[in-house]
């Protein structure tokens, strides 16, 4: 990718000059600059350019365009990793557009409910969130077919929420066909086929089959480190993934680097403000704790 961006930056500054800065060409350089850092991890650097394509946008082509929802949803996707929460409308509004301008049973419809739904289960409203995951699921199999990897997108989706309501079981099967999808579609190695690895640990580690989960954890976190780099805030959450099963695995010494990496990750790469920066501070204060409470055992257990 990093080959890529002198590419990208070369292609804007023609486009500017030939065309102008407002020109819909210019804004789709834009567009493709923003994806690539974002992409990359650098979405402080990524989120200007979004906002002024999507201005771009809305100026020549109009407010209710179909490639007005695109942008909407690209901005709203990197607001929210960037932790900001109040992405909801954009969501809505880039449902609104491709309902009305696609239909109903439109793939980019699908992908705003899908989007939509995140936000929604994020927030804690996992009721609502269901049947906008379910429609969804059931537009990409009948409009790209069982296999897509778009349709494996969204069983993963309806899993990790039927997951989060308490079901452990109906979430397997889903999870399973997911990443055999994506396997197949994708390849062995692609960044998605991790996070299906990941989604797939994470629920053999709630059902506490540990000794299943381990493996998959371990593949998905070197398929991150060489698609995305070391220091990419989804290979901080993998690292955490794993550090969080040895942990609950009593290997105290083996975890805590890992959950140190991850700290270290999310600060740089999200701020020190981030959620997901909240997050590995309380996953590391725990496992300190944690071994702090051990220690004291142990000498009282050496003193009687």
């Amino acid at each position: 990718m990093a080959a890529a961006q002198p590419l990208c930056e070369r292609a804007l500054s023609i486009r500017e000059k030939a065309l102008g800065p407002d020109h819909p060409n210019t804004g789709m350089s834009l567009y493709n600059l923003a994806e690539l850092l974002a992409a990359q991890g650098d979405l402080a650097a990524a989120r200007p350019l979004l906002e002024r394509a999507l201005a771009i946008d809305e100026k020549a082509l109009g407010p209710d365009h179909p490639d007005i929802g695109t942008s909407l949803v690209s901005l709203a996707r990197l607001r929210y990793a960037q932790g900001d929460l109040a992405v909801r409308p954009l969501f809505e509004r880039a449902l609104a557009i491709y309902e009305n301008a696609l239909g109903p049973d439109h793939p980019f419809t699908a992908t705003s409910l899908n989007n939509l739904a995140y936000v929604l289960r994020e927030q804690g409203d996992l009721a609502a969130a269901r049947p906008l995951y379910e429609r969804a699921l059931a537009i990409r199999e009948k409009a790209l077919g069982p296999d897509h990897f778009d349709t494996a997108t969204s069983l993963a989706n309806l899993a990790v929420l039927l997951e989060a309501q308490g079901d452990l079981a109906a979430p397997q099967p889903l999870h399973e066909r997911a990443l055999a999808i994506r396997e197949k579609a994708l390849g062995p190695d692609h960044r998605d086929t991790a996070v299906s690895l990941n989604n797939l640990a994470h629920l053999l580690h709630a059902q506490g089959n540990l000794a299943a989960a381990r493996p998959l954890y371990e593949r998905a976190l070197a398929i991150l480190e060489k698609a995305l780099g070391p220091d990419h805030p989804d290979t901080g959450r993998s690292l955490g993934n794993l550090a969080g099963l040895l942990q609950v695995q009593s290997d105290l010494a083996a975890a805590q680097p890992l959950f140190e990496r991850a700290l270290a990750i999310s600060e740089k790469a999200l701020g020190p403000d981030h959620p997901d920066t909240a997050t590995s501070l309380d996953k590391l204060a725990l496992l300190c704790r944690r071994k702090a409470i051990l220690g004291r055992r142990g000498r009282s257990s050496s003193a009687r």
